[in-house]
């Protein structure tokens, strides 16, 4: 593991229950604002939307991987109280 992900799992770790709760709404906001723009800009360039989606599929992956780490964080967080 990286030192960037040491940091950031410290960082998880430590966070509280409402922090999470606010990541992960903008996480939730910034992957909804990523395929809205992509999809867009695919439009735009007159390419097929599912060129684009393939295209943006290892963001989306790694976006949606990160939403579970931190719910299931969060659930612990929930679960200990």
């Amino acid at each position: 593991m990286d030192s960037a992900n040491e940091t950031e799992s410290r960082s998880i770790e430590q966070a509280t229950f409402e922090e999470l709760t606010e990541i992960i709404a903008e996480l939730e906001q910034y992957r909804e604002r990523l395929v809205n723009d992509t999809l867009s800009m695919a439009q735009r360039a007159k390419l097929m939307k599912s060129q684009a989606l393939a295209a943006l599929e290892p963001s989306l992956a790694q976006i949606d991987a990160n939403l579970e780490v931190l719910r299931e964080r969060q659930a612990v967080l929930t679960a200990d109280n």
